[in-house]
């Protein structure tokens, strides 16, 4: 099966539209081997046939069904490991010290499936230790993908992925499944809420604003004007003070936006 020009170029501006991912023509082959058996599934003869199936499913499966197709999910334990030492070091002293009601809002948004926010969860409970129950330190954890999501929420991992993990991390956060499986324990599971949330989304539907975001190797595949949209609206709903953190192969153009440059994929509300 192969997918034309014009109908690559319709499917991608409304993924495009709908998601701020952008497809480039070069991804073509790729598209067409990722979804050539969900159209074999539904009786699509063409790509053509495809478009008016997700465009007209009012349940919204089928569009939950592409997004899990075309999205790339890889991550892993401690990716980019710099910021998890700089938010342990640098960002939480700084929140411990001046957030008056203990009310840490922090959001791990593009969380594939969990280590990111597992992570900070890990990093949290150590730093507060004995003091935490008068914090409410629970993370919001959202992707587009429902398939990652329910993977997540499993917080089943494998010996070879948490290896790379600090042994009393894995002595105390996780318990072992059988010989090749760990899931992490309900004290640190517990502290991560999970939700499907599209950053295209016209509203962001928060009550509070957020301290800290990580939204890391997410932007990568969105067009440079979608990025700076997006990451304007990371301003205007974090507190002053407050931290992001993006991919380390992603940037941000000082110019366009109002948070100050820390380090390299770190930066801050002033």
């Amino acid at each position: 099966m192969t997918i034309t020009k014009s109908e690559f170029t319709k499917l991608a501006e409304y993924i495009e539209k709908n998601y701020g991912i952008h497809l480039k023509e070069e991804k073509k082959s790729l598209i067409v081997s990722r979804l050539y058996n969900e159209l074999v599934n539904i009786n699509c003869k063409n790509f053509a046939q495809y478009y008016e199936y997700i465009t007209s499913d009012k349940t919204g499966d089928a569009l939950t069904t592409l997004v899990n197709k075309i999205t790339t999910n890889h991550t892993y334990f401690m990716r980019e490991a710099d910021h998890f030492y700089y938010f342990r070091d640098k960002v939480l002293p700084y929140l411990s010290s001046t957030v008056r009601d203990r009310d840490l809002r922090i959001w791990s948004a593009g969380c594939s499936t969990g280590q990111e926010p597992y992570t900070l969860a890990m990093i949290i409970n150590d730093y507060f230790e004995n003091d935490k129950k008068s914090w409410d330190t629970k993370i919001l954890a959202t992707d587009i993908s429902s398939k990652v999501l329910s993977e997540a929420m499993k917080g089943i991992y494998s010996k070879e992925e948490i290896d790379p993990l600090p042994s009393l991390w894995r002595l105390n956060y996780f318990k072992k499944l059988d010989e090749e499986n760990y899931m992490i324990i309900d004290e640190i599971k517990n502290e991560v809420i999970y939700r499907k949330f599209n950053l295209m989304d016209k509203v962001f539907p928060f009550r509070k604003k957020f301290h800290v975001i990580f939204c890391r190797n997410v932007m990568i595949y969105f067009r440079h004007k979608t990025r700076i949209e997006l990451v304007n609206r990371f301003y205007d709903i974090m507190e002053n003070g407050g931290y992001l953190f993006i991919g380390h192969t992603e940037s941000i153009s000082r110019n366009e936006t109002k948070f100050q440059y820390i380090m390299p994929s770190v930066y801050r509300k002033i």
